[in-house]
């Protein structure tokens, strides 16, 4: 019979790999009782190159930002990405249940929900994170920015001969520096040419041609006196 990963088994995972990755802002905690692939070790060190780049994008991207120390222990895209990046290592490997049990734990905590197939490029950055839905076949690239309330979704799904959906390509693919403004729905195997600029509260289900900048017609405003 399969063993179930408890809560707390899976916690003390993540601070362990913390610890690893940001020692100088965790402390050591020692492996769960976890049966893991050794490939799965092997790759931390990969895992923590690319968090400290994800690290990195926020420092390059927000202004607000004192110091490393505060994207590592407050911003929710750091908290997100070690429990994105450490499910798609596993998921790789094949480890079945862990994975998505990693990425719902941070989605609970962050309202950032990353499917562990997901495949997310270095320095990428999540500003704010509310609401950020990415979807299993979504291929992300390097320096990609992402603000709150953006999804990369499907459009539709293709259902086989009994009426099961197919696990096909069906999400977007955001090639390199692409930065998603608030609350933008890009939904489909559509794939988002580099440096493009997206603005916010867009629908977009057809392709975007490199260096581009896509906007919607600004809506008439009219201020009345309520009196």
């Amino acid at each position: 019979m399969e063993k179930i990963p408890t809560i707390g088994q899976l916690k003390q995972l993540v601070a362990h790999m913390q610890g690893v990755i940001f020692p100088d802002f965790y402390p050591a905690v020692a492996r769960p009782d976890l049966s893991l692939p050794e490939a799965f070790w092997a790759e931390v060190p990969e895992i923590a190159r690319l968090l400290n780049t994800d690290v990195d994008a926020v420092l390059h991207n927000d202004p607000a930002v004192t110091d490393r120390g505060e994207v590592i222990l407050s911003y929710p895209l750091t908290f997100a990405m070690v429990h994105f990046r450490t499910a798609h290592a596993l998921y790789a490997l094949g480890v079945p249940r862990i994975p998505r049990m990693l990425t719902e734990l941070a989605h609970s905590r962050t309202g950032i929900d990353i499917h562990p197939a997901a495949r997310i490029g270095e320095s990428f950055c999540i500003d704010h994170g509310t609401g950020v839905v990415i979807g299993e076949t979504a291929i992300i690239g390097n320096r990609v920015v992402l603000y709150q309330g953006v999804t990369l979704g499907a459009k539709n799904f293709e259902y086989d001969a009994e009426g099961r959906p197919l696990d096909v390509p069906r999400h977007p693919i955001l090639e390199d520096d692409v930065t998603v403004y608030s609350n933008t729905s890009i939904l489909g195997r559509v794939r988002i040419g580099h440096d493009t600029v997206i603005g916010g509260n867009i629908w977009l289900t057809q392709d975007v041609p490199a260096n581009s900048i896509v906007l919607q017609s600004t809506p008439e405003i009219r201020i009345k006196n309520k009196i």
